[in-house]
């Protein structure tokens, strides 16, 4: 975690911005707690702290840690760090690290006080990821703040620490810290007997002389947390010193006996039993609350939790629940024996319990009532879950409760409210886009229902549905294959029928498309989405919202099997479903963009590459406005524009276009993924038709070396990318090795597509290009012959792919008759050179490039562009 930065990115800061009050960082974040006015002591903590910070900033910063027991007032140290020093920041930002996914979802809020894509519009971990490379530049602040706080597995935040000029603060537990890299440890221990003794003054002004203070810290352990315990218990309850000592000894005496209090120190027991008893006596209707509190997640909870009784939870909790006035008494006491902790910021209200009174609340209770309260909880967060995890304006309120999803053990209830609950959560987590907090969670939903539920349950099936979507989206094609066979073979080995059986066997197999799509097994796909279609247009309509997604799907498969007029019609039929005002129950922005798009692709396929520009602008323009830069449907819609630009002849406008994607799809997707690929072998491809050959060479290699990475060994895409790869061989004057390669490649195709595909043609053009250039004219005449005629049967006589082919076999049937002095010969060649030209004029124009270079004679190239399976 080595973090260079020059000194002076301390004192220069990278943009302009309107000044805000002096002492305020122009970002501080909503969820630092506030200071407390009690903090006492820690002076030399906090000094060394500031000042090996201080020192760092000639040389590479690092992160500090600060760690020590539970009750230590380690997060209390950070937020009074954060308060007294914020002049020196412009932004602050806390950061709860109980969990990965807190992490991850905490960093991403972030990303729009950044002027950075929002993770409603790019997902999660790519909003997270932004965010972290901003803060590593320095972008638009170098003096900032981060505090993970409860970060007790260093594992879990390493990838989302940045390594730029700001300062990193850790809360934690574990002492491991120390030995992991270039961090810095500092340890937090208890209160020394003079900070003990002033906090205590702090807390009871005037009501304690300084010798009791003294006894009681002494009792205590000086532990702060049991000092704040015991100083609200005698601030409300009017207790004497010597009585609280007295019941204090009783307390610790009774642990001693009953030889507990080996995880959590005997004097926070002894104080925390008696705060409970006064509760009890108290605020009595306050105790189940109290209960339920423990069996939460660490972070805070919305206080909405507390609104309304859920059917089905505990009686006594149910009493109170269902008066508003006596929970909001139960949360004031709570509140005033220190047992919780409220925050109120606007409309936002969160209850957080610190973790070691929690351990001590659920070790106090019997088996049953631990279950008893455990399953409370459960019903509590079902009822408070958002409605649509589809919905982006739900996702903050489902990141607010998610958090306590893991914490609770909710996989484990078998309550169907629960168990929606659950599921929710996953579409949550993959309709944000937060593939890797998904793809964990999913799996250990997944596996723990499938040990205790039947194979045919539907929330198990619904639960593997959505953990291969995750799965896909991660590029992890062959396991989701793997996962979706396995459901659908259970699912039609049931005898069950009812609808709500039915509806999810068509979502498995509308899902399961894709997955043969990724294993390159086109005809099987378009087989199955055919039978799909069908099946939803008999169960729901032939203009419902999810008969659409299997109509997209077969339009897809037309596309992969080069039927481009039927994938055109079908997109044409999608984009007017989805288009319409109003628009149908369950369409939104994000079907009519991807539509629209897919129109424009289909039409580009056929050849019609102005249409395909029109369409492609309005496409990129809607996906933009609604969906933002970074979604993955405006990156596709930029890679398809880019390549319409490029086969219509508009090189530098393709170029610029193409460049910006390429960069879009590495910062958001990484180098690994589909979008990417597809992005880098239109800029390679660009790069080549503009004469950058070798940027073109370098960029296609990688391209050739991560396509089996992501589809494996014998996908099309694979042998398809190799011709490109041959292409520019051939280009580079190195025809023997891009005659070998275009050789290799379409007989992978024609293993895989036979050789009537587009994809296998476009490579045998090229091959024929290879023996003609190596002095095989014969050879390249025989094999052009036989790929014009395939091309004018499969694609039509005026196809840019047919009429590139029949220009190139023009061009060798005339030098092979000049050659050989064979009239018959040279008069075939200008015969089909005089029709393939006038085509061109027609068609595009004699200005368009492919038709410059046939008229010059010259051999067209003819490359490949990976459609979205």
């Amino acid at each position: 975690m080595v973090r260079p930065r020059a000194e002076a990115s301390r004192v220069t800061e990278s943009v302009d911005v309107a000044p805000v009050p002096a002492g305020i960082p122009r970002i501080w974040g909503a969820k630092i707690p506030a200071r407390n006015h009690n903090f006492t002591g820690r002076e030399d903590l906090l000094s060394s702290l500031r000042e090996g910070i201080r020192n760092s900033v000639a040389a590479a910063v690092v992160p500090y840690a600060l760690h020590g027991m539970a009750g230590v007032g380690k997060t209390q140290l950070a937020i009074e760090y954060a308060h007294r020093f914020r002049p020196e920041y412009q932004l602050v930002w806390w950061i709860p690290s109980a969990q990965e996914s807190l992490v991850r979802s905490s960093l991403a809020g972030l990303a729009p006080r950044l002027d950075l894509p929002p993770a409603s519009k790019i997902g999660v971990e790519e909003a997270a990821n932004l965010v972290r490379q901003a803060l590593e530049r320095g972008e638009p602040y170098n003096r900032w703040l981060l505090i993970f706080d409860n970060a007790d597995e260093p594992e879990d935040i390493n990838a989302f620490v940045p390594q730029g000029p700001g300062d990193v603060l850790i809360t934690s537990r574990n002492p491991n810290w120390k030995g992991r890299g270039r961090v810095a440890t500092v340890e937090v221990d208890v209160f020394s007997r003079k900070e003990s003794v002033e906090f205590l003054d702090k807390r009871l002004p005037g009501a304690l002389a300084e010798k009791d203070a003294a006894r009681l810290a002494e009792e205590l352990g000086d532990l702060p947390l049991a000092l704040e315990q015991a100083a609200s218990l005698l601030q409300e309850s009017a207790m004497s010193v010597r009585d609280y000592l007295a019941l204090l000894r009783d307390r610790i005496s009774d642990l001693l006996l009953e030889g507990e209090a080996s995880e959590y120190p005997r004097p926070m027991t002894a104080a925390w039993r008696l705060a409970v008893e006064e509760l009890e006596r108290n605020y009595p209707n306050a105790v189940p609350l109290l209960r339920c509190c423990a069996f939460f997640g660490p972070e805070p909870f919305p206080r909405d939790v507390f609104r309304t009784a859920p059917e089905g939870v505990s009686p006594e909790l149910a009493t109170i629940l269902g008066d508003t006035i006596e929970t909001s008494r139960a949360v004031a006491g709570l509140r005033r024996y220190a047992l919780v902790r409220v925050e109120i910021e606007g409309d936002n209200r969160t209850i957080q319990m610190h973790r070691l009174i929690q351990g001590l609340v659920r070790s106090a209770l019997s088996a049953g009532d631990r279950a008893r309260y455990l399953a409370d909880v459960h019903l509590l967060l079902a009822e408070a879950t958002p409605g649509d995890p589809d919905r982006p304006e739900s996702w903050r309120d489902f990141g607010a409760l998610y958090a306590h999803i893991d914490p609770t053990g909710a996989i484990d209830s078998g309550d169907p409210r629960v168990r929606a609950m659950v599921l929710a959560f996953v579409r949550y987590l993959y309709r944000s886009s937060d593939q890797s907090g998904g793809a964990g969670f999913s799996k250990r939903v997944q596996d723990h229902w499938s040990e205790i539920s039947p194979p045919d349950d539907l929330n198990v099936l619904r639960a593997r549905r959505l953990r291969a979507i995750l799965l896909r989206e991660r590029g992890q094609y062959a396991e989701a294959y793997e996962l979706n066979r396995e459901t659908l073979r259970t699912m039609r080995a049931s005898e069950r029928t009812d609808d709500e059986f039915r509806d999810l066997l068509l979502a498995v197999i509308d899902s399961s498309g894709a997955d043969l799509r990724a294993r390159g097994d086109f005809r099987q796909s378009r087989e199955q989405d055919e039978e799909s279609l069908r099946e939803h247009e008999s169960f729901f309509g032939a203009s419902h919202a999810r008969t659409i997604r299997p109509m997209n799907n077969l339009a897809l498969d037309y596309g992969l099997v080069s039927d481009y007029v039927r994938a055109r019609d079908l997109q044409e039929r999608c984009y007017r479903l989805t288009s319409v005002r109003p628009r149908p129950e369950g369409v939104n922005a994000f079907d009519e963009a991807l539509h629209l798009n897919g129109l424009a692709r289909a039409v580009r396929l056929l050849g019609i590459f102005r249409d395909a520009m029109d369409f492609g602008e309005d496409a990129l323009a809607l996906a933009t406005e609604q969906l933002g830069l970074d979604h993955a449907v405006t990156v596709r819609a930029s890679i398809d524009l880019a390549i319409a630009k490029r086969r219509a002849g508009r090189y530098q406008e393709a170029l610029e276009l193409a460049e910006e994607t390429h960069d879009r799809c590495l910062r958001t997707f990484g180098p690994i993924n589909p979008d990417t690929l597809a992005s880098a072998t239109n800029l390679a491809n660009t790069y080549r038709t503009v004469d950058r050959q070798d940027e073109a060479l370098e960029l296609a290699r990688t391209v050739t070396e991560r396509y089996p990475e992501m589809y494996g060994p014998a996908h099309p895409y694979i042998f398809a990318v190799q011709g490109n790869l041959a292409l520019l061989h051939r280009v580079r004057g190195e025809t023997t090795t891009a005659r070998s390669t275009n050789e290799t490649a379409l007989k992978g195709l024609e293993t895989k597509l036979g050789r009537d595909h587009h994809y296998s043609l476009t490579i045998a053009t090229n091959l024929a290009s290879d023996l003609a250039d190596l002095g095989d004219l014969a050879g390249a005449i025989a094999l052009g012959r036989g790929t014009l005629r395939r091309l004018r049967s499969l694609l039509g006589m005026e196809h840019p792919m047919t009429l590139a082919c029949a220009a190139n076999l023009s061009a060798d049937l005339e030098r092979e008759g000049k050659e050989r002095r064979n009239d018959a010969l040279q008069q075939e060649g200008e015969g089909l050179y005089e029709d393939t030209i006038h085509r061109y004029a027609r068609l595009f124009g004699l200005n368009h490039p492919d038709a410059v270079v046939a008229a010059e004679r010259r051999h067209l190239d003819c490359d490949f562009d990976p459609p979205p399976i």
